[in-house]
């Protein structure tokens, strides 16, 4: 437990980790069926760890929902095993194949199993009947989520519009719904990413080792190096070498890029990051470069 402060004033850290305690209470109040969106990176892990704390010593009182592209990083299929192990909660895998083979999302071999995700996870959430879905975006990370609430409302086809969002003044949150409609809940969104790696430190969090330097076979495309992967097939002019790497972030391997490194604990990560000028999310994720608004767009049509 974090020891009080002697003057009675809590740091950064704690206030933040005080803020996205009340919203997971609120949210556990007030919604009749919430869900925890988890795809094992770094903020969804802490994320899950914040839920945790929320209701100890009882257990978490919902599921957590995990869109499987079936392109993820076998490193951050095992953390998210080993956490869903730990904390004894129920995992609800929502698979894009499983999707495309029943005809609910279309694979026309063009479009990413980024984007099929959008998709599976609106027909997982209508199935379940989930009213409330935590996600683990950041304010800080890309200028689409920038302009989202803490409580962002979707409609009964799952979509946000940008332009009719609820007021959250003095951090009063406006859940009501009609029926077919959910919120997406972003515990996180004052968040920053060097405070990430500060309460991962903090907490002793275990996160998939490909966040930490490591070697990796590579291959330059679009300004990213790329894994070498059976999904990864090269194209004409491409090779791959040996590279010490770490990823930044975490999502379908195919556009998911990773960054020379050597930083191998978490102090070195955070002075690495402590002077990047790039977010992770627009350093090296294949799926934001499509378009200056391919975050929102997409999030317009449901994406997390």
């Amino acid at each position: 437990m974090t020891q009080t402060h002697p003057d009675y004033q809590l740091s950064q850290l704690d206030q933040l980790e005080a803020e996205s305690i009340h919203i997971f209470r609120e949210v556990a109040a007030e919604f009749e069926k919430p869900v925890l969106m988890f795809s094992g990176g770094k903020d969804s892990i802490v994320m899950l760890r914040l839920a945790e704390k929320a209701f100890y010593p009882a257990k978490i009182p919902f599921p957590v929902l995990q869109v499987d592209t079936g392109f993820d990083f076998p490193e951050v299929l095992a953390t998210r095993d080993s956490w869903v192990a730990r904390l004894g909660v129920r995992l609800v895998v929502a698979s894009v194949e499983e999707a495309i083979a029943k005809g609910i999302v279309v694979d026309d071999g063009k479009t990413s199993r980024n984007r099929l995700q959008i998709g599976t996870l609106l027909n997982a959430i209508e199935e379940e009947g989930f009213t409330a879905a935590f996600g683990g975006g950041r304010r800080d990370e890309e200028k689409a989520r920038a302009k989202e609430r803490v409580y962002s409302h979707r409609d009964d086809f799952g979509q946000w519009d940008p332009k009719n969002q609820r007021p959250e003044l003095w951090s009063l949150y406006n859940g009501r719904i009609h029926g077919g409609e959910h919120m997406r809940i972003f515990p996180l969104s004052n968040w920053t990413e060097l405070d990430i790696w500060h309460y991962i430190g903090q907490e002793q969090i275990e996160i998939p080792s490909i966040y930490f330097s490591h070697q990796r076979r590579v291959f330059q495309r679009d300004g990213m190096l790329l894994s070498e992967s059976e999904h990864n097939p090269l194209k004409s002019g491409e090779t791959v070498e040996e590279r010490t790497v770490r990823f930044r972030t975490v999502g379908d391997l195919t556009l998911t890029g990773c960054v020379e490194s050597t930083a191998s604990t978490i102090d070195e990560i955070i002075d690495e990051i402590a002077v990047a000028r790039v977010t992770e999310r627009g350093a090296t994720r294949g799926d934001d470069r499509f378009s200056e608004a391919a975050m929102e767009d997409r999030k317009k049509e449901g994406y997390f």
